[in-house]
C-alpha cells in the first residue's frame, strides 16, 4: 500500500483552462470534499471492521451515490488512512489529479468529531471565511458530510462517534500557491471544498466562490477600499496607484457580474475595477462575464463613440473595419481622440447600475498591455 505522507504530488495542475477543454459533452467530475468524504468512510469502515469498501459509495446532498475507487489503504494499530485521486472531469480544476486522503483514529467517549489539517490542507488565518481561525480550511458541507457518514456508520457498529478525522492532500501546499488561499489568509495548503458534491465542468463557480470570500475576509478585516482587475498587470498598476494592501485584491478576472452582484448586497465602501482596453470595453458595453467566449469586442459601439465630424467619419470608419480592440486603440491615438476615458467612463457607469444604489463608490482605472495607465475614471 501507498504511504500517503510520501505520495507525490500531480506536476500538471497549471494547465490552462481552454486547454483542456474538450470538445462536445463535457464530463462532470467530483469535489474535495465528496474525496475527502468517500476516504473517510472508508477509513472508518476499516477502522471499525477490518476490512475497506473499495470501491466506496456515498450520498452527495442531492442524493446522489457515486462510487468511489481506492488508491492508498493503510490499516494499523489506533488509527486507518484511505485516500483517493480526485477526477474533476473536464474542468480544468487545479486538484485534479490529486490524492485526498482521510486519516481516522477514535478519540475518548465524548470528545465528538474532530477535524486536523494533514500534510497539503490549510489552516485559515483571517476572519471572514466560513470556517474560524485556526481551523482548518475544510468548508462547512464537506464537514457535514463527513459527519453524516460518520454517525451512519458509529450507529450501525453501535461505537461511539468520537473520532478524529485529518485530512491531507500531498503536495496541496504547492498546489495552494495557484489558488486565492494565501490572500484569503488559507495558509500552508488548500481548502476542502463543495457544496453538492459534483463539479459541473466549466461553471466558473469556484472561482466566483473565491470571489466572494475574498470581499468577505476583507469586510471581516475593515478594509474600505477593494480592488477587482482582469489580469495581474492591471491589478499591479491600479495597487500601486491607490498604494493598496494585499487584502484588498480581489481575482475578480472576467468575474464583473460576479463581483458587482455581491457587492450590492454586501457593501464595500470604495471599490477599482482594472484592465485592459479591450475588456473593459466589454464592460463598457455592459458585458458582466468579460471572457472571450461569452462576449465580445462590438466595433460598431467603438465607432458610436466618435465625434460627428469630418475628421471623425473617417475614425469611424477605419474602427468598423478593424480587427482588434488593440487596434482601434492605435487608430484613436493616432487621431488624437482619447477613447480610453470614455470606455473607463461608460465602464464606471455599467458598474453603478449593476451596483443598484449601493453605498459603494467606484473608479475605474483602463491600462495598456505594459501597465500604464491609459485611463482613470474616479
Amino acid at each position: 500500500m501507498n504511504d500517503p505522507a510520501s505520495a507525490p504530488p500531480d506536476p500538471t495542475f497549471s494547465t490552462p483552462a481552454d486547454a483542456r477543454r474538450p470538445e462536445g459533452a463535457h464530463r462532470r467530475g467530483w469535489t474535495t470534499g465528496a474525496c475527502a468524504t468517500a476516504a473517510t468512510k472508508a477509513a472508518l469502515t476499516a477502522l471499525i471492521s477490518g476490512q475497506f469498501p473499495d470501491p466506496v459509495t456515498i450520498r452527495l446532498p442531492r442524493g446522489e451515490e457515486p462510487a468511489f475507487a481506492l488508491a492508498i489503504e493503510i490499516l494499523s494499530d489506533g488509527f486507518a488512512s484511505a485516500g483517493i485521486v480526485k477526477d474533476a472531469g473536464d474542468d480544468p480544476d487545479v486538484t485534479h489529479g490529486a490524492t485526498v486522503v482521510a486519516t481516522v483514529r477514535r478519540l475518548p467517549e465524548g470528545a465528538g468529531i474532530r477535524f486536523v489539517a494533514g500534510d497539503g490542507v490549510g489552516t485559515v488565518t483571517k476572519a471572514g471565511l466560513p470556517i474560524g481561525v485556526g481551523e482548518p480550511a475544510i468548508n462547512p458541507v464537506p464537514r457535514a458530510m463527513m459527519q453524516a457518514e460518520v454517525k451512519a456508520l458509529c450507529r450501525e457498529h453501535d461505537v461511539p462517534a468520537d473520532i478524529e478525522i485529518t485530512i491531507a492532500i500531498p503536495g496541496g501546499q504547492k498546489i495552494a500557491e495557484n489558488t486565492w488561499n494565501p490572500r484569503l489568509g488559507i495558509l500552508g495548503g488548500l481548502s476542502v471544498l463543495g457544496t453538492t458534491g459534483v463539479v459541473h465542468p466549466f461553471s466558473c463557480s469556484a472561482w466566483i466562490h473565491s470571489i466572494h470570500r475574498g470581499i468577505d475576509v476583507a469586510r471581516a478585516e475593515g478594509l474600505t477600499h477593494v480592488l477587482g482587475a482582469t489580469g495581474s498587470t492591471s491589478e499591479k498598476a491600479a495597487r500601486d496607484f491607490h498604494g493598496l494592501p494585499d487584502g484588498a485584491l480581489l481575482d475578480m478576472g472576467d468575474f464583473a457580474g460576479g463581483l458587482l452582484k455581491y457587492l450590492r448586497v454586501h457593501p464595500v465602501p470604495r471599490l477599482t475595477i482594472a484592465g485592459g482596453f479591450a475588456k473593459l470595453t466589454k464592460l463598457a458595453q455592459g458585458a458582466l462575464d468579460l471572457h472571450s467566449g461569452r462576449s465580445q469586442v462590438d466595433m460598431d459601439f467603438l465607432a458610436g463613440l466618435i465625434p460627428q465630424t469630418a475628421d471623425g467619419q473617417a475614425l469611424k470608419n477605419r474602427i468598423q473595419s478593424a480587427n482588434t480592440a488593440m487596434e482601434v486603440l492605435e487608430l484613436a491615438s493616432e487621431s488624437k481622440f482619447d477613447i480610453a476615458h470614455i470606455i473607463a467612463g461608460k465602464a464606471r457607469q455599467t458598474a453603478l447600475d449593476t451596483l443598484r444604489g449601493a453605498p459603494v463608490e467606484v473608479d475605474i482605472i483602463v491600462t495598456d498591455r505594459k501597465g500604464q495607465i491609459l485611463a482613470h475614471a474616479p
